[in-house]
Parts: C-alpha cells; structure tokens; sequence
C-alpha cells in the first residue's frame, strides 16, 4: 500500500487534502522539488508543480496525476469542483496564517480542517522502503565514524575534520547530509550543538561528533566521543556513566513504553552523580526530517509503538570544561529493539 492509499484510508471527515510542505509532499509523491502542490482526494491524487519540475516529476511520480502548476486558484477550483469537494484537511502545524486567509479568501465556498495529526502519525511507523534507506544511510555514517577516528590528529581544527567527515559520506554514497555535522572539542564538547571552528584539536580534548547521512529524502543520525591522547578520571567517570545510561536504556526499550519513562531511566542515573548537566531529552524520532515525534524527553507521554525509528542520546556537559554524548539510532519493535548504529561505542582514545 503506497503512502497515498494510506492517507485516503483516513480521509473520513473530510473530502480532500491539500499538503504544500517539503516534507509531507515528498512523503507523499517520493519526489524532491523545492515547490508543489499535493492534493489528494478519497480516490485520487494530484501533484501540481511548476515547469522546472513537470517533466521529471511526470517521469518519476506512478500514482498521482501531474499538472503544470501556472494558475494555482484556477487550477484547484477545477479540481475542486470536479472532485465535489466541499472540506479540506490542512497541514495546521506549517501553514501560516497569510497563507490560511489566502486559501479562506481564494475558496470561501471550502471548510478547512486541521490535518497534520493524522498525517504525523502516518509518518511515525517506517514501511520497509523506508527502514531500508535509513538502514543504508546509517551504514554510510558507520563508516564515516571508522574512517574519521583513523584521520584525526593533534593540530587539525574542529572544521577541517568536518569537512573531511562530510566530504566522505558524500563520496561513499550519501545522496545529501542529513543536517549540519556537530564537531566540537575541549571546552566546546560541552555546547551540545556547538559548531565546529577553528579549535585545533590538542591531546587532553574530548571530541563529540554528531553527524548523519541522508539516502533518498532518509536521515541517520549518530554521535560518538572519542578522546585524544588521553583522559583524565573525571574524563573516564563521565564517559563510563553516559555509556552506563544509554546502556540501561537499549535494555528496556521496546513498542508500548512512553518517552517519559525511557528518559527517566537514563536521566537518573546521570543525575546521580551530575544533577543539571543533562539538558536535552534521551532522543527523538527520525526519518524525513532529523527531529520527528514521538521524541524521548520528560513530557513526551506517547506511547512508543513499533516501526518507529528513535535515538538514544544521553549526554553530561560540564561548562567549561568538556562534554560527552553517545547516540544510537533504533528499530522499535514489540519485544525491543534492532539498533541500525554499528559503531563501537567504548571509550576510544586515539
């Protein structure tokens, strides 16, 4: 069953459906353009693109019909009017109020409902096509990780080994990174998000990667922290607990469990020993886009359920002074989980 048969299955209060985001169109066509339309109706699908797009998406999109967009009002006014479509399901968490009032102002006749929810959680459990492009995504960021900790030496900048991180995945496979790569060393390991500068990397540094690629519109999403040279005991303690937690929770993930409950379990056992310096949630889901819900964090009551891909992240960060994130990406399923992260994740000290 195609994404669109899905969809049309819970078109039940309202007749049509109008997705304009990047996401939600490609999720939907399984064809990347920067413009577009998708509408899609109880028993049919339109794609209205514009000429820099038409012939490909003709060539490429099997189950919607595609229409050179020229004349946007026009052209949905037929469709509306050939569909008898009196009710609209809208994407309420993208769609902009001016866009709202243009679409109120353009078809008055229409009722538009707020959609996205049923439309998220289509997207939260993977089908086998999309299990197997993150597969492969995060076996290329596998072997990014083994080939960058074989690169990196004292005196290079955080950015050079970036860029040779990225320049890798994109030559061994990537079609795309899956979002700007985190390389952070010494005192910047403790910006979870930090970007990489022109720090040189000195023997003593902690260094957090956090890095992805993507393969056909799919993200991987990884961080490992290795050391240089060597580590302090604090640098030791820090690591073994952050391995310890994600550790605790790779053992009780599974479909039925809630993101409170999975971030509870890694959370006390960081703030054990360093209350406050944890300040993100245990992960989140992935797929089109790098940040999807449901996410483990302290209000995510959702029930995990299974076919959703989640990371497991936990990190300390002591400001100042240096931080450590590890992160798997992982395959829920009814009795556990299928980690797709190969990389070894004890302390490595290059």
């Amino acid at each position: 069953m195609t994404n669109i048969e899905k969809i049309q299955k819970k078109l039940i209060d309202v007749d049509a459906l109008i997705i304009s985001s990047p996401y939600n169109r490609r999720y939907f066509t399984d064809f990347k353009s920067s413009a577009g339309i998708a509408f899609i109706t109880k028993e049919r699908s339109y794609f209205l693109v514009d000429f820099r797009y038409i012939e490909k998406a003709k060539a490429t999109i099997k189950d919607s019909q595609c229409i050179m967009l020229t004349k946007r009002k026009e052209q949905l006014s037929e469709i509306i009017e050939k569909e008898n479509v009196k009710k609209i399901g809208f994407e309420d968490d993208f769609v902009t109020v001016a866009e709202m009032n243009r679409l109120k102002n353009d078809f008055p006749e229409i009722e538009f409902v707020p959609f996205s929810a049923p439309i998220l959680e289509l997207r939260t459990i993977k089908s086998e096509i999309e299990l197997d492009r993150m597969k492969r995504a995060q076996e290329i960021t596998d072997k990014g990780f083994e080939h960058i900790i074989k690169f990196i030496k004292p005196g290079m900048t955080e950015k050079e080994i970036a860029l040779e991180l990225e320049f890798f995945m994109l030559k061994n496979g990537a079609d795309a990174l899956a979002f700007d790569s985190v390389v952070v060393s010494g005192k910047n390991s403790s910006l979870p998000h930090g970007v990489p500068g022109n720090k040189k990397i000195e023997n003593g540094d902690f260094i957090t990667m956090d890095f992805g690629a993507a393969i056909e519109g799919y993200c991987s999403d990884m961080t490992r922290t290795v050391a240089v040279g060597y580590v302090t005991e604090e640098m030791k303690e820090v690591y073994n607990i952050v391995l310890k937690a994600q550790l605790a929770c790779l053992e009780k993930i599974k479909a039925g469990v809630t993101g409170i409950e999975m971030d509870k379990i890694a959370r006390d056992i960081i703030y054990e020993n360093y209350e406050g310096c944890f300040g993100h949630g245990l992960g989140h889901s992935v797929g089109l886009e790098i940040h999807e819900m449901p996410a483990f964090n302290t209000v995510c009551d959702k029930v995990i359920e299974e076919g959703t891909i989640m990371t497991v992240e936990p990190g300390i960060y002591i400001e100042n002074k240096f931080g450590v994130r590890i992160e798997d990406m992982v395959y829920i399923t009814k009795d556990g989980l299928i980690n797709l992260t190969s990389s070894p994740k004890e302390l490595i000290i290059l």
